[in-house]
């Protein structure tokens, strides 16, 4: 029997692997699959690091490099939303099963068959591979478009971190102006967070366990206000300008007694009481 495009990896691809626990990235050549009718194959060109990079190349856990931008080389003959020379980018999925009850509500991240771009498997066998390479195939619905007037190295990190952010104050209403929306951290993702609400008009208090972040929030990133949540009389002050919408648990406590919240998440349809 034929093999088809996903069962054949004669791209050859270069790229940088760790090899042990040091953290130390070394060059790594292997092979991609051939691109599939459906598939949009690109020279990729930069690749943002998320902290869950860090944490596999020593080992720590899974996923690497899924924040993926470059210019097309090649689509296939399905493909309808690319062409030759646009440049695109690839988050953290490159594969679902486009059949089951999340993927038919755009939640392909709930999907029992996805694929990862980091750690994950494709449905031949064959490791992603992540990001770190001079090449990258994927089907047409993982891949987005970078806008033409976004320097390419800006968009890789919106990949991930980017939409990390976006996609909570978009879906909470937190995107609109008069909205007051406090955000936790000033790291890789809550400095994005802070541009986005700022883009959308609204009044932005960051609350962070690091002082000398002050002038880099209201400075930097224009920030309305600062809160240092090691402070308790700063918390207290403030307490009486939050709600405790959308998160509903009483996140003040949380924050000046510096706990930490862990649990699983689970799926319900609709009208399913079910707790299991």
């Amino acid at each position: 029997m034929e093999k088809s495009p996903e069962q054949e990896h004669p791209v050859k691809a270069f790229g940088w692997a760790a090899r042990d626990q040091s953290g130390v990235l070394s060059p790594f050549k292997f092979s991609r699959r051939a691109n599939g009718e459906k598939d949009v194959t690109f020279k990729v060109l930069y690749c943002g690091i998320c902290h869950s990079d860090l944490h596999t190349i020593k080992n720590e856990w899974g996923g690497a490099l899924h924040e993926i931008v470059g210019v097309v080389t090649e689509v296939g003959s399905k493909v309808q939303k690319f062409k030759v020379g646009d440049k695109v980018g690839v988050g953290c999925m490159v594969g679902a099963c486009h059949s089951c009850d999340s993927c038919a509500s755009d939640h392909e991240n709930y999907c029992p068959k996805v694929i990862f771009t980091y750690n994950g498997t494709y449905y031949d066998g064959s490791p992603t591979q992540g990001g770190y390479s001079n090449i990258m195939v994927a089907k047409e619905h993982f891949v987005v478009r970078i806008p033409d007037n976004m320097p390419l190295d800006a968009g890789a990190p919106l990949l991930c971190a980017g939409i990390t952010v976006y996609s909570p104050l978009k879906y909470f209403g937190l995107d609109k102006p008069g909205m007051h929306v406090g955000v936790v951290g000033l790291g890789g993702l809550g400095h994005v967070a802070v541009k986005f609400a700022k883009a959308f008009g609204v009044k932005v208090t960051v609350i962070s366990t690091s002082p000398n972040k002050k002038d880099e929030a209201l400075k930097h990133l224009g920030a309305d206000s600062f809160l240092v949540s090691r402070d308790p009389n700063q918390i207290q002050a403030a307490l009486g300008t939050m709600d405790d919408r959308p998160l509903e648990l009483p996140v003040m406590p949380l924050l000046m007694g510096r706990k930490i919240v862990a649990g699983s998440l689970h799926w319900r349809h609709e009208g399913d009481s079910r707790d299991d």
